[in-house]
């Protein structure tokens, strides 16, 4: 694993070699680090999740190294409240990480010897037990925590069992923030998975492994209701303190890099996302693509939502090379920035990630396996018809 000093370390080199730009507090993206990426078809959620999950696992080269003996801790996307669907489809088959491939990951990495498998996401303003909020949107929590020995689940969107949060600070200072405070989950875990959805985003153009991190920020902290000097006991609102910047956290968080930043979440989410996972380190990105939807990351009355089956499954070691492949895969072109498809009016947030020096987004430099990008690609801007609308049991 790399940890968050090491990568510090490995800046810090990075830096006294002359590739640090101090006046932009960025790193050129030329030396971002390059990393396979696998492609895997899949038709629906069922069986075969597991066999194509574990055939992508294989062309990275295999995982029983990466997780044997090791505390696992598994990001998956449960954005928003439990009650919201795409008109009657469950949020699994449009918006959410299905619990099918969140059982098929877990079991695959009990199955190669991991020690321990922590699920986790910040519960939408609540402090009730992850498995209650599976429950109220319909799920049964025990499919997932019976695919491997000892998996357990942490709401992390507040202080949950640990006794304090856990600091993690940004190489070279941030680009929004100097650090960030988390639950202790994201912390006392060896290996870090994001499980993401292949989504676009209404604010930051895409959701995907390195977005679906946004997630790790606790609302006790990050939420215009939070209290002026420590973390509020409760969440009870989203993080739009980290879009609009109209107030900073708490004052036991570490502070904002520029009081002066931009005012408007097109600007600031991005950035967030880059310093993110450059200071809480991505080891495994794994991207459903099943079942999904257009426009946004979660149902809104206002779009013309498209239910899609594009079939895809994409597993990753680097979280930027990751997103650039699902981006392909999307229709769009990675290396697009501010005024182009997906990021018609936010800021490329792989652009930033990559000049942070966490990965690369340019494809001449990836290595893909699996089938060829331009005959699994749907194009997310002209999507073809929906499946029946009877469609596969809903999960």
């Amino acid at each position: 694993m790399i940890t968050n000093s090491s990568r510090r370390e490995f800046l810090a080199t990075m830096a006294s070699a002359g590739v640090y730009m101090t006046s932009s507090r960025l790193l050129k993206g030329q030396e971002a680090p390059a990393g396979r990426v696998a492609i895997g078809l899949c038709p629906g959620y069922n069986r075969q999740v597991v066999d194509v999950l574990s055939k992508l696992f294989d062309q990275l080269g295999g995982i029983e190294k990466l997780v044997r003996g090791k505390t696992v801790a598994i990001k998956i996307n449960l954005t928003g409240p439990s009650t919201a669907r795409l008109r009657y489809i469950s949020q699994g088959m449009s918006y959410w990480s299905n619990p099918q491939v969140i059982a098929a990951a877990v079991y695959l990495f009990g199955r190669a010897g991991a020690r321990r498998i922590r699920i986790l996401e910040s519960a939408w303003a609540t402090t009730e037990p992850l498995e209650e909020f599976m429950i109220a949107a319909g799920w049964d929590p025990r499919v997932m925590q019976s695919a491997a020995p000892h998996v357990e689940f942490e709401n992390t969107n507040f202080l949950g069992s640990g006794k304090t949060y856990a600091r993690f600070m940004v190489p070279h200072g941030g680009l929004l923030f100097t650090g960030y405070d988390m639950n202790h989950s994201y912390q006392d875990c060896d290996v870090f998975v994001s499980l993401a959805k292949l989504k676009e985003h209404s604010t930051a153009g895409i959701t995907l492994s390195m977005k679906n991190c946004f997630g790790n920020l606790p609302c006790t902290i990050y939420s215009m209701d939070a209290p002026t000097d420590e973390p509020a006991l409760a969440p009870v609102s989203g993080r739009d303190l980290m879009h609009t910047g109209v107030r900073q956290p708490p004052k036991s968080a570490p502070p904002a890099v520029d009081l002066q930043a931009p005012r408007e979440g097109s600007y600031r989410i991005p950035r967030a996302v880059a310093d993110i996972v450059a200071a809480r380190p991505v080891d495994l990105a794994l991207i459903d693509g099943i079942y999904t939807m257009n426009e946004s990351e979660i149902p809104e009355t206002r779009r013309q939502h498209v239910w899609l089956n594009p079939q895809l499954l994409i597993a990753g070691a680097n979280c930027v090379s990751t997103d650039a492949v699902a981006m392909a895969l999307m229709g769009f072109d990675p290396m697009a920035d501010r005024g182009t498809a997906p990021f018609e009016t936010s800021d490329n947030m792989l652009r930033l990630a990559e000049h942070l020096g966490v990965g690369t987004r340019d494809m001449s430099r990836i290595e893909v396996a699996g089938p060829p990008i331009q005959k699994v690609r749907i194009d997310f801007r002209h999507p073809p018809a929906p499946p029946p609308e009877n469609g596969p049991s809903p999960a």
